[in-house]
């Protein structure tokens, strides 16, 4: 195997717009490409090495998911249990409805949600943080809104549309971890640790750092067109305070951590210590397509095209359409920054990319790291 030409795309991209980028193959539970080039550092000149942890952002609902799923296992809950079951003041949702004249009423919800709904991302949710319920709770909780209260407010807002009826990227998965909380009995948090990322060994993962974690923590960066240059932004807008352990979009890693996590996927749910996290059925339910004929069209975003959603994630449905020179089945996610994690059982194969830039480039980034890596492997 050559990998050459994906080590010249990361000097390319890092010469180009990206700071630093890291990536990690990996097939066969061995590492067989590990490459990184930029700086973490832009002002000091401080280059990138293995340890920098970084916002993995959305790359958190994979493993939320996986959480979820878990549940589901022991038989706490089921796809189609409804979620004020379990988070009462979902019970009596309302709706929008744009009037002809373009006025927006609110009406009661027709249908419940489901946690499926959850799951894929068809609850009728937005991703508006700045709602005025959220806002609400973050000031009346002086920016300590927890995981469970955050659910709670959001229940407040009307929906989108009727749930199961349309696919829209949300905070669907900022209540499942809710859901998990109360299901389960332990903080969000507590149960990630205690069941996911601490068999599997995972220390450099989770909501919050230690004193030594934090001088790891890589500075943040968005890119100005203005200036033609990366900006200096640290922080994660999707935390709303400290206690907020967003499921969303809360957690933070590094490239060599999350890979244990994503590898154990790709070995359809037992690490290769034989830690098992999941069944090869729960694996393979998660990457099943959940769309239908009537949520297909809204999941449009371009380079997923050829790709359906399954329970979290993006998985390969299409190579006609992808382009991708992936197989059939492969899986995963991606993160406000530019991280992104390849699942792929058939191959074996198991790809951990990581960034720190917000406005990411991934349009651009993501399919062609995809395609450069399999052209390397061997038949």
């Amino acid at each position: 195997m050559d990998f050459k030409p994906l080590s010249h795309f990361i000097d390319h991209i890092t010469s180009w717009r990206i700071p630093w980028a890291e990536v990690i193959v990996m097939q066969h539970n061995n590492t067989i490409f590990h490459y990184k080039g930029g700086y973490a550092n832009l002002e000091d000149k401080i280059q990138i090495n293995d340890s920098q942890i970084v916002n993995i952002y959305s790359m958190s609902k994979i493993l939320t998911c996986t959480a979820a799923l878990q549940l589901i296992e022991k038989g706490a809950i089921l796809l189609s249990d409804l979620i004020s079951d379990y988070l009462p003041e979902y019970a009596d949702m309302t709706v929008q409805k744009v009037l002809p004249d373009g006025r927006v009423e609110t009406e009661r919800a027709k249908h419940s949600i489901t946690v499926r709904d959850l799951f894929t991302m068809s609850a009728g949710f937005s991703y508006d943080l700045e709602a005025p319920s959220i806002r609400e709770v973050v000031e009346r909780t002086n920016g300590r809104v927890q995981t469970r209260e955050f659910a709670a407010a959001l229940a407040k807002e009307p929906l989108l549309f009727e749930p199961g009826t349309r696919w829209n990227y949300s905070l669907c998965h900022d209540v499942l971890a809710a859901l998990v909380e109360v299901v389960d009995g332990r903080r969000f948090s507590s149960y990630v640790h205690e069941e996911i990322t601490g068999p599997l060994g995972m220390n450099d993962t989770g909501f919050d750092l230690t004193e030594k974690q934090l001088i790891r923590l890589t500075p943040q960066y968005e890119y100005n067109d203005v200036l033609n240059k990366p900006v200096r932004k640290d922080g994660n807008g999707y935390r709303l305070g400290e206690e907020f352990e967003s499921g969303g979009a809360g957690l933070l890693s590094t490239a060599s951590d999350y890979i244990l996590f994503l590898n154990t996927l790709t070995n359809r749910g037992t690490s290769p210590e034989g830690i098992r996290i999941l069944s090869p059925a729960s694996v393979d339910l998660m990457r099943t397509d959940h769309l239908n004929d009537r949520t297909r069209s809204d999941f449009s975003m371009g380079y997923h095209d050829g790709y359906g959603y399954g329970l979290g994630v993006r998985t390969h449905i299409s190579k006609a359409r992808s382009g991708s020179l992936s197989p059939l089945g492969e899986f995963g996610w991606s993160g406000a920054a530019g991280c992104l994690g390849i699942i792929d059982p058939e191959s074996q194969l198991t790809i951990m990319y990581a960034q720190h830039l917000l406005n990411s480039q991934e349009l651009y980034v993501h399919p062609r790291l995809r395609n450069i890596v399999y052209s390397c492997l061997k038949s």
